[in-house]
């Protein structure tokens, strides 16, 4: 989805030609995998972080376009939204000071950004759902201008029979309405951690990620209103499973966004024929390209958004490659929570996928997705069930187990010392205040009112300090 499009019309004759394309493709990953062609290399780091421009009030800075050109940064891009943009990180190999050399790159492309953003008359806020957002900044008059944006919003609605999104989120307070187009979408932003690995340990890293992604929204939770109604802790996670949803009322099993369906078993080309077999495309753009560069199959997967999903890349040479997009955590609320929220993820998965006993196997499928959605819903308060059949507190599960865990898992990819303990106590000072960015809000709201232009200036604020949020006040 990150490919700009050439406009056309999608008829039967376009569905045809794109479908047998991707068969053919699915195929061929599906040999690779069995042949031992896919990369063996080391692991690699990466991320994406989704912000908001925003004006001098507070609200949505509808000028991604303008901003761009001016910033002209390619590791900075534009997204559904014109008050959207998304940063990049250069992949990193995840040994000694990788960590370090991801958020130095982050903050310097980040502080130019804002410099720009000045110019403009507005800044940038990392923040899962921008408080300040209204109904009516999520309109196609807001939508970026790329040819893409406007078939992915022209073809949910022609899946959907023309009927509108409809929005229904029960949290603290209930939000329910109907929206015309998917634009409710851009409302959600998060910072996304890639994780390539050896094709070999890929299955078992890829189970580990969908065990751990309940504590892990848990503790990155930000995102604990919408339209100024009270949800989730992350309320993000109901609203794009909702906001791009394709289902009929006969198929509610094939939601776009979702947990997905089970655990992997025996290689991740399984996602990829799952995809096939469930999915119909949504983009079937004729792709001028070599079957080998599987460029429908990649265009396939990008419109298929599981919280924790697999993508194939090529190296410089062409080797294929697999990686995990982690995709549960919210941006914000300051660069080092975000660079904790990684470390986390990369070191707990690094020790929980090579444990002689499979964790998929002690945890059903089933618990890890109730496990996700209660810690969505309910954040550091939530209740889970554990490897070992006991439900216990997420936040004693981090305290005790998953931070622990993380940082062996970093000190056997021979992370540096010092980028360890930094980030891991700002993860485990986080888990012993209860103080995650959707903590922080709803006492912001407690003690002065939903004032949300307040709230986000208080919070813009600390996060220009660099504090991390266990240390704001309100």
């Amino acid at each position: 989805m990150g490919e700009e499009i050439r406009p056309q019309a999608f008829g039967p004759q376009e569905l045809e030609a794109f479908a047998a394309r991707l068969a053919d493709e699915t195929a061929r990953l599906r040999a690779w995998a069995q042949a031992g062609r896919l990369d063996e290399r080391a692991r690699t780091a990466g991320f994406e972080l989704e912000a908001w421009l925003v004006d001098r009030n507070a609200f949505p800075l509808p000028e991604n376009e303008r901003y761009l050109a001016r910033l002209a940064d390619p590791l900075v891009v534009s997204e559904l939204a014109r008050f959207n943009v998304e940063f990049n990180g250069t992949p990193r190999g995840l040994h000694g000071p990788a960590l370090r050399l991801l958020e130095q790159e982050l903050a310097a492309t980040w502080a130019r950004a804002v410099r720009v953003a000045h110019e403009f008359g507005g800044t940038l806020a990392a923040i899962g759902i921008l408080p300040t957002v209204r109904e009516d900044d999520l309109s196609l008059a807001n939508i970026s201008p790329m040819n893409r944006y406007h078939a992915l919003n022209a073809q949910v609605l022609a899946a959907r029979q023309g009927r509108p999104i409809r929005l229904d989120i029960r949290g603290r307070e209930r939000l329910a309405l109907a929206h015309p187009d998917v634009m409710l979408e851009a409302a959600a932003t998060s910072f996304q951690v890639h994780l390539q690995v050896p094709a070999s340990a890929s299955v078992r890293a890829f189970n580990a990620a969908t065990v751990l992604a309940a504590p892990l929204v848990a503790v990155a939770a930000n995102s604990p209103f919408l339209f100024q109604a009270s949800l989730w802790e992350e309320t993000r996670i109901p609203l794009f499973e909702q906001a791009v949803d394709t289902s009929d009322f006969d198929h509610p099993d094939r939601c776009r966004v979702t947990f997905g369906e089970g655990y992997v078993e025996h290689a991740l080309s399984e996602v990829f024929d799952d995809n096939l077999a469930r999915f119909a495309p949504l983009l079937p753009i004729a792709i001028e390209a070599p079957a080998d560069e599987l460029r429908h199959l990649r265009l396939h997967n990008g419109t298929i958004w599981r919280w924790n999903r697999p993508l194939v890349g090529f190296d410089a040479a062409g080797t294929p490659h697999l990686r995990i997009e982690f995709r549960p955590m919210p941006a914000g609320p300051s660069l080092i929570d975000m660079m904790a929220n990684a470390a986390l993820f990369y070191g707990a998965v690094h020790v929980l996928a090579a444990q002689d006993v499979p964790p998929e196997s002690q945890l059903p499928f089933e618990a890890a997705r109730e496990n996700f959605y209660r810690c969505a819903r309910h954040g550091l308060d939530a209740q889970v069930r554990w490897l070992d059949g006991r439900v216990v507190p997420v936040r004693s599960l981090l305290a005790e187990v998953i931070v622990p865990m993380a940082r062996d898992g970093l000190q056997r990819l021979d992370i540096d010392a010092d980028d360890v303990d930094r980030t891991l106590d700002v993860a485990a000072a986080r888990v012993r205040t209860g103080q995650t960015g959707a903590a922080w809000q709803r006492a912001h709201v407690e003690r002065h009112g939903r004032e949300f232009g307040g709230l986000l200036a208080d919070y813009l604020e600390h996060q220009r300090s660099g504090m991390p949020v266990h240390e704001w006040t309100v």
